[in-house]
């Protein structure tokens, strides 16, 4: 029996699947992640992207607008990891999908809204900081394209910023309460693309786990909780994925 066939095995009877999601599903869509060989934190220093840094400096805020403006997310499309969460979501059997990503690919692959936890928020929101106007990102992104290299508020001059979590914010606490509600109902967690090394998020599978889900963790390269999960596969995302929601559904 394959380490696959025992996943499967382990899922065959479970009618509650809980997803938690990391950068790994993403980067087959063309989006780098952020702490692998050759991840976004090994060409910048993540210390200079804290919140209070983000609206105190405005080359912080530059430097921001700037690597959003580089990264190719807006112009990525969701994979077959994806899509094949959309067919277990059809089929019936997926409960949700927490994710630490900010990309909106899982709602793009067509999963709705209300089944997607987004703990680190989304980047296809901007929000201004000082009166709660928003936008979408890509109105933004042409003014800096533009050439307007720290752009503020229309409105009110306000700082202005895609609504993800930064360093020295707290995750949203609608989305931490619903993803804890999650864990604690689901009969099976299914780690996909994480380190699980990112706290508080990477709380959700424990949490399942603890409340005596079945665990399964997909990734490429180890990760921090290994050791907690029934079953571990080596993998891409969009390779392992589809072949064990074709053996549930």
């Amino acid at each position: 029996m394959t380490d696959l066939d025992v996943a499967i095995d382990l899922l065959v009877d479970k009618e509650r699947l809980l997803v938690f999601t990391g950068a790994g599903v993403s980067t087959e869509s063309g989006i780098p992640d952020f702490r692998g060989p050759n991840g976004v934190w090994t060409k910048v220093d993540p210390s200079e992207f804290t919140f209070d840094k983000y609206v105190t400096r405005p080359e912080t805020r530059r430097r921001s607008w700037q690597m959003r403006t580089d990264s190719g997310i807006f112009e990525a499309k969701p994979n077959a990891a994806h899509r094949a969460l959309v067919d277990l979501w059809v089929a019936g059997l997926l409960v949700g999908v927490v994710t630490q990503n900010i990309d909106g690919l899982h709602q793009a692959a067509g999963l709705p809204d209300d089944v997607v936890v987004e703990l680190h928020g989304n980047v296809r929101a901007v929000e201004c900081l000082e009166c709660d106007a928003s936008w979408p990102t890509g109105q933004v992104v042409k003014r800096v394209e533009a050439g307007e290299s720290d752009p503020h508020c229309p409105d009110c001059g306000g700082i202005i910023k895609v609504s993800v979590i930064s360093f020295g914010q707290a995750m949203p606490q609608q989305e931490v309460e619903k993803a804890s509600r999650l864990a604690r109902g689901c009969d099976a967690i299914i780690s996909i693309g994480s380190t699980l090394s990112v706290y508080p998020a990477a709380y959700v599978p424990i949490e399942a786990q603890e409340a005596g889900a079945a665990y399964l963790i997909i990734n490429q390269g180890p990760t921090e909780q290994d050791h907690l999960a029934d079953v571990v596969l080596e993998g891409a995302a969009g390779e392992v994925l589809p072949t064990i929601v074709v053996g549930l559904t």
